[in-house]
């Protein structure tokens, strides 16, 4: 029986934890949770914000934690307290987190000890009044936690030296047995989600309840019968402070009544495919280069053969996923990589392939259910079938602006209530879409566009590249050319054969005038190119 949709997290929550209080919820370095360990954990932590801290509903908590037990735990505390949650990149700088923190008034703050040097460096000029601080093993059973949070501090020296006097420890803000009567409303403010940043100051998605719990439901609804109630297990690499693992696995899976497998470095490829070797999974979400890592990593062929038969569905989003790497993988697993496309701004999933797609399309499908997708023109006018435009949505899961800045929610919205995507893409005759460039990441020669993801593509056909990102630097004549930065797989591969390669596949003003070799391209935690850092370092060298 598939789950009726929740109106908001707080019901969506106590469905799960009802349904499936002995089933398995989440799993970390060997230590599982069931949804009824979450449910009086959570309910310790979200009357512990409430009653000992004061936090008044819609007040932020800051989240700043790698994929561990800890989250979901926090998470759900928070959400059923009616707290609002601000995710924070656990990576992030002393000048990048004191900029979100500011800039989300966020009233409290969790961290993983490992950060908490940043957090004492950014805490100046920030709203925090409350500061929780957890150890690796918080969660684990002893003595497993005691040599767990022994060997981070004092084996692995994972943990910097801070000082914070004011912090509380996570534990003993869970000491006690609590539970809170009310939960959230639709229209209360789940998520301030910030934007990646990649081409500007990071901006706060204000996502309601409402908002996620319907894209939670559509994501339900898109998977059909592929997925079961109670029976699943969805590896979680991505990091659930990201938007796109946050609703696919975390939330969807949650619904469901399946079990995450948390992954906390998925770049330590070894540990990872010892954890897959463990696990009988049933779906996973990834993005291109998780998956190529993946393929490439030791042991995973074992891993695959181990694990025959029990893959049902993987999904593969926040970035286009190159035909090459996703026909190895049909081969390796023997199950498509089930395209789709989202943003943060709508909670995220827009459109997807289908579920029991039997092979890759390159497409990133149809639209979800209640949701509509146009190709518009820069006035807003539509455009027909085949012509390539900026990618609008609207639906219930498209966020209600951007956190204080009326200016940029104005702007990022056509009448009628469609947002503004800032993607390219078209319509294809059979009513799917196909996602063509960010368009600020378009490069315009001689009033053409050049799309780096196609300059991209025909320079890594060249079996000597490993990596490539393209893109515009000011040109005298042409206003703008490509600038193409590589990372060779072969060291002997020179600037003038892979120019020469490039003029064979591509028309003359897509062809680079500048090819740079580099030993690796800046990338979001997600594999996404920066290409704002590119075009810096372009423009700089």
């Amino acid at each position: 029986m598939t789950p009726r949709p929740a109106a908001t997290l707080g019901e969506l929550f106590d469905t799960a934890f009802a349904r499936h209080c002995d089933r398995p919820a989440f799993t970390s370095m060997g230590t599982t949770l069931s949804f009824g360990e979450v449910e009086r954990l959570a309910n310790a932590f979200g009357a512990f914000l409430r009653r000992d801290l004061g936090l008044a509903p819609g007040e932020r908590i800051a989240l700043m934690l790698p994929n561990l037990l800890q989250y979901p735990v926090a998470l759900a505390g928070a959400l059923r307290a009616r707290i609002a949650v601000v995710n924070v990149n656990p990576l992030y700088t002393a000048p990048e987190l004191q900029f979100q923190l500011a800039d989300s008034g966020a009233a409290a703050v969790l961290v993983l000890e490992n950060f908490a040097h940043t957090l004492q460096a950014a805490l100046p000029g920030t709203a925090v009044r409350h500061v929780l601080v957890t150890q690796l093993g918080d969660l684990f059973p002893p003595p497993k936690r005691w040599i767990a949070n022994f060997a981070a501090r004092h084996l692995r020296r994972m943990v910097p030296q801070w000082r914070l006097p004011q912090a509380i420890a996570f534990r003993d803000a869970l000491a006690r047995e609590a539970r809170l009567e009310t939960g959230p409303r639709p229209e209360d403010i789940a998520f301030l989600q910030y934007t990646g940043g990649t081409t500007g100051r990071p901006k706060g998605a204000v996502l309601t309840h409402r908002n996620m719990a319907a894209n939670t439901a559509q994501v339900v609804a898109w998977a059909g019968d592929v997925l079961k109630e109670g029976e699943e297990t969805v590896v979680t690499a991505l990091p659930l402070y990201h938007i796109f693992a946050l609703t696919a696995n975390l939330l969807v899976f949650t619904a469901l009544g399946g079990r995450n497998l948390l992954v906390a470095n998925p770049r330590d490829l070894r540990g990872f495919v010892r954890e897959l070797s463990r696990t009988r999974f049933t779906a996973i979400t990834g993005v291109n280069t998780l998956f190529a890592a993946l393929l490439a990593a030791p042991g995973f062929d074992a891993v695959c053969r181990a694990n025959a038969g029990a893959l049902k569905l993987a999904v593969g989003g926040g970035m286009a996923v190159e035909r090459s790497v996703a026909e190895r993988w049909q081969r390796a697993t023997g199950v498509p990589i089930v395209e789709g496309y989202g943003l943060t701004e709508a909670s995220p999933v827009v459109c997807a392939n289908p579920a029991d797609a039997r092979e890759f399309s390159g497409t990133i499908g149809r639209p979800l259910p209640e949701t509509e997708v146009t190709i518009r023109d820069e006035s807003g006018a539509e455009l027909p079938t085949g012509e390539v435009g900026e990618i609008c949505v609207r639906g219930p899961q498209v966020m209600q602006g951007y956190w204080n800045r009326p200016e940029e929610t104005a702007r990022a919205f056509h009448p009628g209530g469609w947002l503004r995507t800032g993607d390219l893409g078209r319509r294809r005759e059979d009513g799917s879409f196909e996602f063509v460039e960010r368009a600020k990441d378009v490069i315009v020669v001689s009033g053409f566009k050049a799309y780096p993801s196609e300059i991209e593509a025909a320079a890594k056909s060249h079996p000597g590249v490993a990596d490539a990102g393209a893109v515009g630097v000011p040109h005298p004549r042409s206003g703008e050319a490509v600038a193409l930065f590589v990372v060779r797989r072969d060291p002997a591969l020179t600037a003038d054969a892979l120019a020469a390669h490039c003029a064979a596949r591509l028309a003359p003003y897509k062809r680079p005038v500048r090819i740079e070799f580099r030993d690796e391209l800046p990338r979001s935690p997600l594999g996404k190119i920066l290409y704002r850092e590119l075009r810096e370092i372009a423009r700089a060298s």
